[in-house]
């Protein structure tokens, strides 16, 4: 007999799967025989199978029976927590998985490194503008020349005019002998730090003036000076020699008598000049009246006859 054909009456009871259906307490026989198992088939009553349908949870693998019931704890099971220790082995929540949420802590960071950068530019343009104020204020606060300074070193060449210009320079920067100083105690005169040369009223007192002349010829020597209302006058020598006339240094506006600052005035004598450098110098000698102050020097074109 056959799997397909295990001796069924009709072809409706003939199962092609009769070799599963095997006795619980036999070893194989025949078919419908005792050793088979089973019990003698009646046609028409479906046979047994040895497979049960059994109840959801309910379990037996060569084993006593476990009976599961869902929803009810398990006598032999016990919480983590419970244990001792128990808390210590929970893993600690990380952010943003029941932790603080991870991006309003990014958005905190992000926003305090803004503000951090913010107040850092703030303070380095505040101390840029205090900075710039305190050059400022030092550059304006330096004083001038006052008494007794020399404005210039003696012997310090003159600055040199520009192209088409004649040579002018501040009494103050020229070379001081014999007692002759600086000072700007008067107001009025006209060289750029306001001082002037003080100190010429007595005998070998002098200014000499290096100075370049574009060409040979004669030149008029202006010289602007202060005086108390009263005439004055010194010796002037070019290159060495010094000329027939002294320098006049009289009271051609007529400014009231020991007023200093209403005695500015100018005043200018004839020299001839060689191409090159020549020395002028400008002094008190015997004989001379040299009670006055001097401003300023410069040269112009022409001799007398102008």
């Amino acid at each position: 007999m056959t799997a397909g054909n295990n001796g069924a009456d009709t072809p409706e009871n003939d199962d092609p799967f009769g070799y599963l259906y095997r006795s619980e307490g036999g070893q194989g026989g025949a078919p419908g025989s005792a050793g088979d198992g089973a019990a003698t088939r009646q046609p028409g009553v479906p046979r047994t199978s040895y497979n049960q349908v059994r109840a959801v949870g309910q379990r037996q693998y060569g084993q006593q029976s476990q009976q599961v019931t869902y929803g009810q704890q398990n006598a032999h099971y016990a919480a983590p927590e419970t244990l001792p220790g128990g808390d210590r082995t929970r893993p600690t929540p990380t952010a943003g998985h029941g932790g603080a949420p991870e991006p309003r802590r990014r958005n905190g960071l992000l926003i305090g490194a803004v503000a951090v950068v913010a107040v850092v530019c703030i303070g380095i343009g505040v101390a840029m503008l205090t900075n710039g104020n305190d050059n400022k204020d030092t550059s304006a606060g330096k004083p001038g020349p006052t008494a007794g300074d020399s404005v210039a070193p003696s012997g310090q060449p003159p600055a040199k005019p520009k192209p088409g210009q004649l040579p002018k320079q501040d009494a103050g920067s020229l070379r001081l002998d014999g007692g002759a100083t600086t000072a700007k105690d008067i107001e009025g005169s006209h060289s750029a730090s306001g001082s002037y040369v003080a100190g010429f009223n007595q005998v070998g007192a002098k200014v000499q003036w290096t100075v370049d002349a574009p060409q040979a010829g004669d030149y008029r020597l202006y010289v602007r000076y202060g005086i108390p209302g009263e005439d004055a006058n010194a010796t002037l020598a070019v290159n060495g020699k010094p000329n027939n006339q002294p320098l006049g240094l009289k009271n051609f506006i007529h400014s009231p008598k020991g007023d200093w600052k209403k005695g500015w005035q100018t005043t200018w004598a004839p020299v001839t000049l060689n191409q090159g450098t020549n020395t002028i110098e400008i002094s008190c000698g015997q004989g001379n009246q040299c009670n006055a102050n001097l401003d300023q020097v410069w040269l112009q074109r022409g001799g007398a006859k102008q």
